[in-house]
């Protein structure tokens, strides 16, 4: 039987001709560099010969790398593709850009082993092949249907093609066509139903509010019940779209946020120059012929094949390093025009040794992928890198929530979609934008209305911090004090909440009875306010807000330093707890906690294997110093009320300030964390108690994760979360000590390659993973997730001047028993994890924090 195939072109024939001459015909006439479409490489002939190119040009390393990726890992791919689904009846696999198919059947053979024989007869998965070419697409689906793998797929994988373009396909998908709908997911999902809170609770003083969380309930989610979506889009082929274009081009896909949909996308890496160039330049000439075969297929377009002759060009290709991109050009060999055969006007003219572009190819470095990533609001599930390390495939979703760059013109609404930001501040980390509450918003509502079931709400998952259900009430009540305060207005309703929920504690871990002031909360479980009165409070708070910007909008209020502080420290408190609650939550993971919503489960051997093999520092250290380094910024809030610059002004807390120059010696540090498995070790030999990190279950230690726990042999390489005492007791053992302030935060200005280079912060993974640092020329990577320990004791620095609004923020910590920490955590969003002046505290003897430490060694008493 003939595979079915499907015309997708969305315009007529006529009109798609009519459209490439007029396309071809702009880029030749083009005022500076002239261009041929891409799209006209790949006709008939010219997919036989790129056929040829990945068949017999040893030069062309991308189709090879790929091609051993997917024999060798296709079923832990496509495993990890189906982590938060499973294999669903009705799901569809969607290739952009098939080709012959030879690299995908790798793909289709391990779905063919997941999937369970069809009690109908429509098997469950359904591969669509989209390309140019319907005689290409018709002879690459029969030969799969009828090679050896054919059989494999009856009744499990059906094969079909569509003819058309990307667009045509997206459109197409959108549309309904292959009952996939389009991404309009609401976020704010919860596992269980808000009307659970109907046991004695409900008939508080607070329950008759007119209010309620219902306000804020979302819809009913029809993407929960539609089978996911698998998007194939292979080779590189991004590569062929400027970079500016590939973020917007990935935001098209109709990736659902949080539904299991997923893309498995090619990355060319940005290899060396020469090895780029002859990939692109093979010494066979089969390049060359493609490129050259774009002139007839140019002609064919205007009704005359020989339009462009051949003779008149000759191929020349080069690679820039500085923009990773490779540029294919046809080079005009003499001064000749040519004429529209439809009417005898001048096409085109050309002059001797002028270039022609006809493809680019954008190759890409880590930042690039990351900071693609970023702005199309698709997260890095899993990587998986070729023997020559020059190559990787990245299976992405688009989670319920991400955060873009900083530096980005876009947000991440409630919804999981990507949408503009309304800009109150130039500066960075300046005034955050309502756009940037909704995303953070979204954070809250997801770790506090889908991690926490009920039976936890009234449980202190660790001793020191208050039961789960006070910071569902503390965060929106800190909000609403202080814009009571800034506005000269009213309170919110309940007017108490602000008795019960102003401040939490954090106690003397040693004498938990020592803590500085806080709020008083009931002793009794009955008479907490319900979850429904705190949601409703919460709701019209965060209206609050909202309206606060529509003031500035309007002209009702001007947006003074002040109110920007204001809108600053509450937007970073949120972000703290969130933090907070989710390390108090860790110790209950797989045993009350649940795993965040809307992203995929890690594939634990998976992962496992690819650290394994991920490359180390050839030395375990490297040298730094003598430096002079240039710790905090100028934000002294006396000035505030006198203050102009609302709008340009760098926001920070009080201990960030204010600047000021140091010295740092010479000095040894290592390039990693110290790991998991390398104090398991240390304890096994020198003994020392468990990190609360760690659980032991049936005899084994295991490494707690929000997913529940893992085995140490997972977690092996990760950074060890411990506290100060137990960490410095290991730097001394070894010989060495934890880096001061100064030093960790010179090492982090050369070697921390932040957010957009793929730092594991801001909800990137929701664990720790093995740090990243030293293992190329450059150094620069990640330290895995973690806050470090510094040997800096917590104090006010010179000219320090505390918080009039906040005032015990930090100085009710300068007490001897806080030690500076630095960096950021995985649960730190980009904005705190990215600002250089942030310093962290906790007691040294405090053990739920997600902090590691590195050792450093005085350089007189190094011998490594």
């Amino acid at each position: 039987m003939s595979p079915q195939i499907l015309d997708i072109h969305v315009d007529s024939p006529d009109d798609n001709g009519a459209a490439m001459r007029q396309e071809i015909r702009s880029g030749l006439q083009a005022m500076g560099q002239k261009t041929f479409p891409t799209m006209l490489l790949y006709d008939n002939r010219g997919l036989r010969i790129y056929d040829d190119i990945t068949t017999k040009a040893s030069e062309y390393y991308l189709f090879g790398a790929e091609e051993e990726i997917l024999k060798t890992k296709a079923d832990d791919i496509v495993r990890t593709m189906h982590a938060s689904t499973g294999v669903s009846h009705g799901q569809v696999v969607l290739e952009l850009g098939s080709g012959s198919l030879r690299k995908t059947s790798h793909i289709l053979r391990s779905l063919a082993n997941v999937a369970q024989p069809a009690s109908s007869q429509t098997p469950p998965i359904t591969y669509y092949a989209l390309d140019l070419e319907q005689r290409e697409l018709q002879r690459t689906l029969e030969g799969i249907n009828h090679s050896d793998l054919g059989p494999m797929l009856e009744g499990k994988v059906s094969t079909r093609g569509m003819w058309g373009t990307y667009d045509d396909g997206l459109k197409y998908v959108q549309s309904g066509g292959l009952n996939v709908p389009a991404p309009q997911i609401p976020l704010d999902r919860t596992r269980f139903s808000r009307d659970f809170v109907s046991d004695e609770r409900d008939r508080s003083p607070h329950s008759d509010s007119q209010s309620s969380a219902a306000d804020d309930s979302p819809p009913s989610t029809p993407g929960e019940t539609q089978p996911p979506l698998h998007i194939l889009f292979l080779g590189s082929s991004l590569g062929n779209f400027p970079r500016e274009d590939g973020a917007a081009f990935l935001r098209s896909l109709p990736l659902r946020p949080g539904a299991g949909d997923t893309l498995l996308l090619g990355l060319d890496h940005d290899n060396e120059k020469g090895v780029i160039e002859k990939a692109y330049n093979d010494s066979q000439g089969i390049t060359r012929d493609f490129i050259l075969n774009g002139l007839k297929a140019a002609g064919r377009v205007f009704g005359d094949e020989k339009l462009f002759e051949e003779s008149n060009w000759e191929y020349v290709n080069r690679y820039d390093p500085k923009t990773r991109i490779h540029e294919a050009f046809l080079q005009c060999k003499a001064d000749h025009q040519v004429k529209d055969p439809s009417d005898g006007s001048i096409l085109a003219s050309f002059v001797k040794h002028e270039l022609v572009k006809m493809e680019q190819s954008v190759k890409f470095s880590d930042t690039d992928a990351y900071t693609l990533f970023s702005e199309s609001g698709l997260r890095p599930v899993q990587r998986w890198t070729d023997s020559t390390g020059r190559y990787s495939l990245w299976l992405l979703e688009r989670p319920t929530l991400t955060f873009p760059l900083l530096s980005s013109a876009i947000s991440c609404n409630r919804q999981g979609l990507l949408v503009p930001k309304t800009l109150y501040s130039s500066s960075t980390f300046g005034v955050p934008s309502p756009q940037e509450w909704e995303n953070l918003w979204a954070l809250w509502d997801l770790v506090t209305r889908t991690m926490i079931p009920p039976s936890m709400l009234f449980q202190k998952p660790i001793d020191l911090r208050h039961i789960c259900l006070f910071y569902l009430g503390h965060i929106p009540t800190f909000l609403d004090i202080h814009l009571t305060r800034l506005l000269k207005e009213q309170h919110t309703e309940p007017e108490n909440f602000k008795d019960i929920f102003e401040r939490g504690i954090d106690p003397n871990v040693d004498d938990p009875t020592q803590c500085h002031p806080h709020s008083e909360v009931p002793s009794d479980e009955n008479d907490w306010p319900n979850l429904s009165s705190i949601l409703g409070f919460q709701s019209r708070v965060r209206q609050r807000v909202l309206d606060l910007y529509k003031s500035f909008d309007t002209g009702a209020r001007t947006l003074d330093r002040k109110t920007g502080r204001v809108l600053f420290m509450t937007y970073e408190h949120e972000a703290l707890h969130v933090e907070t609650l989710l390390y108090m939550l860790l110790q209950r993971a797989g045993t009350g906690t649940l795993p965040p919503l809307g992203f995929s489960p890690p594939d634990w051997p998976s992962l496992k294997d690819s650290w394994a093999t991920a490359l180390r520092p050839t030395s375990s250290t490297v040298k730094l110093g003598p430096a002079k380094l240039t710790l905090g910024h100028d934000d002294i809030e006396s000035e505030d009320a006198t203050a102009t610059d609302a709008r340009e002004h760098e926001y920070g807390w009080d201990n960030e300030s204010p600047k000021r120059t140091v010295e740092v010696g010479e000095f040894r540090i290592e390039w990693r964390p110290v790991t998991n498995g390398e104090y398991y070790k240390f304890i096994k030999e020198k003994g020392g108690n468990l990190p609360a990190s760690w659980v032991e279950q049936d005899g084994e230690v295991q490494v707690r994760t929000l997913f529940g726990p893992v085995s140490m042999d997972t977690a092996w390489e990760w950074p060890v979360i411990a506290m100060y005492d137990d960490l410095s007791r290991y730097a001394i053992v070894k010989g060495g000590r934890l880096p001061t302030e100064t030093e960790l935060r010179l090492f982090y200005d050369l070697f921390d390659s932040g957010y957009e280079g793929g730092s594991n912060v801001g909800f990137r993974n929701w664990h720790p993973t093995p740090a990243t640092t030293g293992a190329d020329s450059s150094g620069k990577g990640s330290n895995g997730g973690v806050w470090e320990w510094t040997s800096t004791v917590f104090d006010a620095e010179p000219g320090f001047q505390a918080s009039l609004l906040y005032p015990g923020y930090s100085q009710d910590f300068f007490d001897g028993a806080h030690n500076v920490v630095l960096g950021g955590s995985y649960a730190t969003i980009p904005r705190i994890a990215g600002r250089r002046s942030v310093r962290n505290w906790y007691q040294r003897n405090y053990p739920y924090a997600w902090v590691g430490g590195r050792v450093a060694y005085d350089v007189q008493n190094c011998s490594i």
